[in-house]
C-alpha cells in the first residue's frame, strides 16, 4: 500500500525511495559466485552481462562501445554528441576536460552548436559494425523524426531514444510530435525508450511495442533537475512501479515481456545490483563507467542537458580515473567503494540469496534502512 504523507492541507504526496534507502537481505540459501549467470538478452541480442554504456560523449565513443562489446556488454553512441558533429572530436574531447567550472557550461554550448551531420552517424555506426559488436545508437524524442532514416540506413541494430522524461502522449501545439506507437511499428529493428518514472508512463511506452523501458531519469552523477525544474525520482520506487507496470502489460498482451533498464544513479556496485534486486532487468551506467581509463571524458562526466542551448539542466562533473573499462566490470577491485568490479558484486550478492540468474534475482527481499545506509 502506498503512503501518502501531509505536506499541507491543500497537498498530499506519496513516500517515495532512493536507492541508498534501501538494501538487500541475505536468503536461507547461498550459492558460490561463479555457479550464477549474469546472461541477459533483448529482443534477438544476447549478452554476458546486463550492462549498457550511457549515450554520453563522456562515456561512449566508436572506440569504447566497441571495447564494452568485445567485454560482453553492449555500448550505445550518443548520435548527437560531438562523435557526429566534428570529424576529429578529441581536441575538443580534452579541452572540455580541462575547463575550469566556471566557464565550462557556457563553452560547452558553443562546441555544441555545431550542426550533426548525418554522415558522420553512417561513418561512427559502421566503425563500430565492422568491429564485429551489436551496434546501438541514441537520439532524443526531438531529433528521431529528422535522423532515425539515417540510423536505420546505416545498420543500426538497437535503437534507442533516450530524453529526461519521454511520454507516449507527447502534446505540442507548433509541430507533429513523434508517434511512438506507430514508429516502432514501422521500425525493423528494436527499440528502447525512455526515461520513464512511473506506472502509468511506463505502461504506455510498453503499449508502443517498445523492447525495452527506461527507468529514470539518466544522467544521475551530473543531472541538474532538480535545481532547475523540481523534477526528481526516486529509483527505487520508480523501478518497482514500473516493474508492477510490466507484470500488468505481460497480463494485458498474452505474455509480451518488456525489458526494465535501470538509468540514472548507479554510481557504486551497491546500488547497481539493488536495481536487479527491485526488477531492472540491465543497468544503463554513465559515471561508473566514466571513470575509465579509456573514457573519452578523461575523468570529467557530463550528459546532454549539460549542453542545452537555453537551459542547461546538469553540468560537468569531476568523477575522476579509477580502472582500466575491463577491471571496472571484471575486477580486480582494489578498494572497497563499490568503483571497480560491478559484476564480481553482481555475482556475489546472487549468490549471498541463493538465486542463479538475474531474472530470479529480482525475487529477492529488501528491507528499508532507517539511514539510507
Amino acid at each position: 500500500m502506498s503512503q501518502e504523507i501531509e505536506i499541507g492541507l491543500g497537498k498530499k504526496a506519496r513516500l517515495a525511495y532512493s536507492l541508498d534507502d534501501v538494501a538487500i537481505v541475505p536468503s536461507r540459501r547461498t550459492r558460490d559466485p561463479q555457479d550464477v549467470s549474469t546472461a541477459w538478452q533483448i529482443d534477438a541480442y544476447e549478452f554476458d552481462i546486463p550492462v549498457i554504456a550511457a549515450p554520453m560523449d563522456s562515456v561512449t565513443s566508436p572506440e569504447t562501445a566497441i571495447e564494452m562489446g568485445r567485454l560482453g556488454g553492449l555500448g550505445v553512441l550518443d548520435l548527437e554528441g560531438l562523435w557526429t558533429r566534428y570529424d576529429d572530436p578529441q581536441p575538443l574531447l580534452d579541452e572540455i576536460a580541462t575547463l575550469p567550472e566556471e566557464q565550462a557550461t557556457r563553452r560547452m554550448q558553443e562546441i555544441y552548436a555545431e550542426p550533426i551531420k548525418p554522415e558522420l552517424i553512417t561513418q561512427r555506426l559502421h566503425e563500430i559494425r565492422e568491429a564485429g559488436v551489436t551496434v546501438a545508437g541514441a537520439l532524443s524524442p526531438q531529433r528521431t523524426q529528422e535522423l532515425y532514416s539515417t540510423v536505420i540506413d546505416a545498420g543500426v541494430d538497437l535503437f534507442v531514444i533516450r530524453g529526461t522524461a519521454v511520454s507516449a502522449e507527447h502534446v505540442s501545439t507548433d509541430h507533429e510530435p513523434l508517434n511512438l506507437k506507430k514508429f516502432i511499428y514501422d521500425l525493423d529493428v528494436p527499440v528502447i525508450v525512455g526515461g520513464a518514472t512511473n506506472y502509468t508512463a511506463a505502461l504506455h511506452l510498453m503499449r508502443t511495442g517498445a523492447a525495452g523501458v527506461l527507468v529514470g531519469f539518466g544522467g544521475g552523477a551530473v543531472s541538474g533537475t532538480l535545481n532547475t525544474i523540481g523534477l526528481q525520482a526516486p529509483m527505487a520506487t520508480a523501478i518497482a512501479d514500473i516493474a508492477e507496470a510490466r507484470r500488468d502489460y505481460m497480463d494485458e498482451s498474452g505474455g509480451r515481456y518488456v525489458q526494465l533498464i535501470a538509468d540514472g544513479g548507479m554510481g557504486s556496485s551497491g546500488n547497481f545490483i539493488k536495481a536487479f534486486a527491485l526488477g531492472a532487468d540491465a543497468v544503463m551506467l554513465g559515471s561508473p563507467l566514466a571513470r575509465a581509463t579509456q573514457a573519452p571524458g578523461h575523468g570529467m562526466h557530463w550528459g546532454a542537458e549539460a549542453r542545452h542551448q537555453t537551459l542547461p539542466r546538469g553540468k560537468r562533473t569531476n568523477v575522476g580515473t579509477v580502472a582500466p573499462l575491463k577491471e571496472i566490470l571484471y575486477g580486480p577491485s582494489h578498494q572497497a567503494d563499490g568503483t571497480t568490479n560491478f559484476i564480481g558484486a553482481l555475482r556475489r550478492a546472487m549468490a549471498s540469496t541463493g538465486y542463479v540468474d538475474v531474472k530470479n534475482f529480482q525475487r529477492c527481499s529488501v528491507v528499508v534502512t532507517s539511514s539510507g545506509r
